[in-house]
């Protein structure tokens, strides 16, 4: 089975709990994710699954876009509402206003350091592991790049939020930074992730409607059709000798597209069989094959 499909992801499961889960439901050992998403955040996780796990190559730095809110008053040693308080609660005194002058310094390219219950990795050990025994969690500021960020509203000590970012940007950091700055303590309270790259909230589905159209064999419905993937590259339709030059490793000459770095190459509607990549003039060869003739994958 080689298929991508979005998992609107429950809050409480990590990500690695729903590539489990979407394994025993579909029988595949090979299913990977697009990106981690926190066990308190919600939202679009892409899976990739058999041969288009390959894939994952082309999405290391997509961007991502969020929804969610910020608890101002205190701060948590996970910078979340999972983690344990540092600092005794604060009555919050800041207006909307102020709040949105606040969330302008974190719009653009900035110095972010990432929270110590990450994956970040300090000598080979992530950061959580450390921070779990209590160890010294001693992280260096990295760029990141938030795009867009937006308070939305306040009511009290909350203030809802809309965030656009570069992949490697935490929201948790921006909200434990926030309340730094006020000097009341912040933590995220909440986060739904509404896209990843090209795709969106409306392409998702729960982990039980998967199950529900595995067993009523409905699935092209849940499956993104190959056609939308990697929409910055162009597609072409290979015919049969094109297909065989292509799943044997050999280059193509694809005169049409010669202005192009990297194609989707396509047998049929929906079977997308390689991405190739322009060696010379117009030839292609392929970077990655995803589908073989007999079921024979070429590396």
């Amino acid at each position: 089975m080689n298929a991508i499909l979005i998992i609107d992801k429950p809050g409480g499961l990590t990500s690695h709990d729903v590539v489990n889960r979407v394994r025993r439901i579909l029988q595949e050992r090979s299913v990977g994710h697009l990106g981690t998403l926190d066990p308190l955040a919600t939202g679009v996780l892409p899976l990739v699954v058999g041969n288009l796990t390959r894939l994952a190559q082309f999405y290391t730095s997509c961007e991502k876009t969020y929804e969610g809110t910020i608890r101002f008053g205190f701060a948590t040693d996970t910078y979340d509402a999972e983690g344990e308080p540092t600092n005794p609660a604060q009555e919050v005194a800041v207006s909307l206003d102020q709040l949105r002058q606040l969330a302008s310094r974190f719009r653009g390219i900035i110095e972010q350091t990432p929270p110590p219950f990450s994956a970040k990795k300090i000598q080979g050990v992530p950061a959580y592991k450390l921070a779990r025994k209590h160890a010294e969690v001693a992280l260096k500021p990295v760029q990141v790049e938030v795009k867009e960020f937006e308070i939305l509203e306040s009511a009290g000590c909350v203030a809802s939020f809309r965030a656009r970012v570069a992949s490697g940007t935490y929201m948790r950091s921006v909200a434990h930074d926030m309340g730094q700055l006020i000097g009341c303590g912040a933590h995220l309270a909440s986060l739904r992730r509404t896209s990843v790259g090209e795709f969106e909230l409306a392409d998702s589905h729960t982990l039980e409607e998967l199950d529900v159209a595995v067993k009523t064999d409905e699935t092209n419905d849940i499956f993104i059709h190959p056609r939308k993937l990697l929409p910055q590259f162009p597609s072409v339709t290979a015919n049969e000798e094109m297909a065989a030059r292509i799943r044997t490793g050999r280059p193509v000459n694809l005169p049409e597209l010669s202005q192009s770095r990297m194609v989707k190459v396509f047998a049929g509607q929906r079977e997308l069989i390689a991405i190739a990549t322009r060696v010379a003039g117009t030839l292609f060869h392929a970077k990655i094959v995803l589908a073989a003739e007999s079921g024979r994958v070429i590396a």
